[in-house]
């Protein structure tokens, strides 16, 4: 029995000792990184939803539009053109939309040491995805940080305002985070899983 166990041992070291390249391993950190900035986006809006909900606030009738600082970036309008996306342009897009949230991130209704986190994350992940367009660029260029066009969320949003205006920026705020971290998330899982040949990226 032993031996068994000491040579499916050795089979698996065997498997899973194929190097893993710097470009990999920047991959798996960026999109650890990403999934747990979606997962305290999804839970800030839901305590935000629920504590909104208590106060009977009409929560259906606020964000209709469904519109986005992140919707003048040009990106895929669905998963099938994500699919046809490079991985450069999805490295690109992601890039553009952490580095739109990297000051916004401090009006997010949430407690102290959770928003510190939150920015801390968003300026971690930015530095890593530059590194990895980077590294996919293959001598491509027409990218770098002073190309990115600075815009100020929300136009207005920083300006005081009434509790009633407040409110429904805050909501859109939530909303539009959680939005941009799933975007994200899904452009760079889409990116990592191209690295492996042999797998499927189907969404």
């Amino acid at each position: 029995m032993n031996r068994v166990i000491l040579l499916l041992s050795v089979m698996c070291v065997g498997v899973s000792s194929q190097p893993i390249t710097e470009n990999q391993r920047l991959f798996s950190i960026a999109v650890g990184r990403v999934q747990y900035l979606h997962l305290v986006a999804k839970k800030l809006f839901s305590e935000f939803e629920n504590s909104q909900l208590e106060d009977q606030h009409p929560l259906n009738k606020i964000f209709l539009q469904d519109f986005c600082h992140s919707d003048y970036f040009l990106s895929p309008i669905d998963k099938h053109e994500t699919q046809r996306s490079s991985v450069l342009k999805l490295l690109s897009i992601s890039y553009r939309l952490i580095e739109s949230w990297e000051f916004s991130s401090r009006f997010l209704v949430a407690g102290f040491a959770e928003r510190a986190q939150v920015t801390s994350k968003l300026s971690e992940l930015k530095t890593g995805l530059m590194k990895l367009i980077e590294a996919n660029q293959d001598g491509a260029g027409g990218f770098s940080e002073s190309s990115v066009i600075q815009l100020t969320p929300y136009g207005n949003y920083y300006q005081s305002v009434g509790v009633d205006e407040s409110f429904r920026r805050n909501y859109e705020l939530f909303a539009c985070f959680k939005k941009d971290m799933h975007k994200v998330e899904t452009y760079l899982t889409v990116a990592k899983c191209r690295l492996s040949p042999e797998a499927n990226c189907t969404l």
